[in-house]
């Protein structure tokens, strides 16, 4: 991921990113795991997964230039870092008692979800959990992404997630579906911002403080779905 204004791992999380550590994760599977996080970005979850005490956290991503920032920033320890693919994890099987792995399945090569969810068991130790986010295949969310519409950025329905967990032999304990269509304006704003004008998004304390409510919310949503897998130790 190019960081190109300089940006650092988040520390103050909104939206998605709030809900996926605060509400979604059960915090037993990170106090004193072993963690890989594939597609670790600039870092903000490894940040919140060492203040609830995580024993070791792997930080994946595709290329050395993906992880310059987080390995800038993050210095503790715990945290080792890995250049790998998602559809050929580069660690021995049994290796991981979690797994993370947010925004990441919609950019894998087309019709190679199955084998990620695979590599995914293959180095999970038995009873271990998966906790993923990707984007809501909804008319509105499809709509008002231009990655979608412009270079196949792909969006999944749950009945989809659950396809891929089944051929992989997972099990799915729980999905959601978070967020709404103030939250696809906000990706609309942030390409503009990032790639136009090179900065942070425009009015984002609105679109954060929004989010917060959207996601704190009850009530099922149409942008962002969340699944939590477990493993069977079958692969």
């Amino acid at each position: 991921m190019k960081n190109i204004i300089n940006e650092f791992p988040a520390t103050d999380l909104h939206g998605g990113q709030l809900f996926a550590i605060d509400n979604f994760l059960n915090p037993n599977d990170l106090t004193g795991k072993d963690v890989l996080d594939i597609g670790c970005g600039f870092g903000w979850f490894e940040q919140h997964a060492l203040k609830r005490d995580v024993k070791k956290i792997i930080a994946m991503d595709h290329t050395d230039e993906d992880l310059r920032t987080i390995r800038k920033f993050i210095l503790d320890q715990r945290v080792d870092f890995s250049v790998g693919s998602a559809i050929a994890l580069p660690f021995p099987d049994n290796s991981f008692d979690t797994i993370v792995t947010w925004e990441v399945l919609e950019h894998i090569p087309r019709q190679t979800e199955v084998q990620m969810f695979r590599e995914m068991n293959r180095v999970l130790r038995p009873g271990g959990r998966i906790y993923l986010s990707t984007p809501h295949h909804s008319l509105i969310t499809n709509l008002l992404d231009p990655a979608y519409l412009l270079i196949g950025h792909r969006h999944y329905k749950p009945r989809m997630i659950a396809k891929f967990a089944e051929a992989a032999q997972l099990t799915v304990e729980n999905m959601t579906v978070k967020g709404g269509f103030l939250d696809s304006i906000f990706v609309l704003n942030l390409y503009i911002a990032k790639w136009i004008f090179r900065r942070r998004p425009f009015f984002e304390d609105f679109f954060n403080q929004s989010a917060d409510r959207r996601y704190t919310s009850s009530k099922n949503g149409t942008f962002q779905l969340f699944a939590a897998l477990r493993s069977s130790g079958e692969v």
